[in-house]
């Protein structure tokens, strides 16, 4: 089968621009883009269109902006499209039986994880927290099963010991976008076949909610630290101290057997410190309600010393 003239594409945030990008680049005939209507952001409530609609309207790309698929008037849409595929890369919605039989080839997926480690809504922080060794991603036919669907190609990538979802997420995005592109020929030749996943290995995350900040008293050191760099930037890890929230962007962890109760705070030479199972979360940069980031220890400097007692965990 030729390569395909005609595409839908379905994608929201910026995990998904380098699919679209690629696609325009290698020649597909991007006829449409869906993605997530404008919504309020921020404090002020501006609205703020997804940043797939920004990139698609440079190409002069069409974009329908659907509150639900479920829309019948939303579905003939697709339909008046003719395309040949469906590709969705981090679009937001789940995709009802009617729309994946719309295309004439198929809808592709371009996810966030190795399938079938990770299906769901947050892959990328769910492989730091989990102290994964390694994440990457997958380009899979898709199913009425959320990310159940047979995998077509998987790239991976290792997880280093200071990466973020935030430091991942573009390297993930760029390498998700080269792959797609690298497998499509092959696949719509049937050249290259889909392999079904193994339903014993698959594991789930869920979306993240501002409250999944929070540090846990369950927690050991090493966990809060990765939670620390899988909040990060979306919701934040954070602790209350003093009736306020005290948000954590960097730590590290001192071992520590004999660490007090999780949630005593002192003082770790020139930075503040929160005991845990297993040691001490020692926070190099944290950010108090409406200022700016700073150094654990000019935070310290401000409290003159005086971080002691215990702070809020969940």
């Amino acid at each position: 089968m030729n390569m395909p003239a005609r595409v839908v594409f379905m994608g929201s945030p910026d995990f998904a621009v380098p699919s679209l990008e690629a696609l325009v680049r290698g020649g597909y005939e991007v006829v449409l883009t869906v993605t997530q209507p404008d919504r309020p952001a921020g404090r002020g409530g501006r609205v703020v269109a997804p940043v797939v609609k920004s990139a698609a309207e440079t190409f002069g790309i069409p974009v329908l902006q659907p509150e639900t698929m479920k829309d019948e008037r939303v579905q003939e849409r697709l339909r008046e499209a003719a395309a040949d595929l469906f590709i969705v890369a981090a679009y937001g919605k789940i995709l009802p039986r009617a729309v994946l039989g719309i295309p004439k080839t198929g809808c592709l997926n371009v996810h966030g994880s190795l399938l079938p480690r990770w299906r769901g809504a947050s892959p990328i922080s769910a492989a730091i927290l989990a102290g994964d060794a390694e994440t990457g991603i997958s380009i899979m036919e898709m199913a009425v099963k959320m990310d159940a669907g047979a995998v077509i190609s998987r790239a991976a990538i290792r997880i280093g010991a200071s990466d973020t979802t935030g430091s991942l997420e573009p390297v993930l995005a760029a390498l998700g976008a080269e792959e797609l592109v690298r497998v499509l020929p092959a696949w719509m030749s049937g050249e290259l076949r889909a392999q079904p996943q193994d339903e014993d290995l698959a594991t789930y995350c869920r979306t993240l909610t501002k409250g999944d900040g929070q540090l846990r008293e369950a927690m050991t050191a090493e966990e809060a630290e990765r939670a620390v760099r899988a909040f990060d930037p979306w919701p934040g890890a954070y602790v209350e101290f003093r009736g306020e929230r005290l948000a954590i962007w960097r730590a590290h962890v001192e071992h520590d057997d004999q660490a007090e109760m999780p949630g005593a705070a002192r003082a770790a030479g020139k930075a503040p410190a929160i005991a845990l199972r297993g040691g001490w979360l020692i926070l190099d940069e944290v950010q108090r309600p409406g200022s700016r980031r700073t150094t654990g220890a000019q935070y310290l400097n401000g409290l003159r010393g005086d971080w002691s007692g215990t702070v809020g965990l969940q």
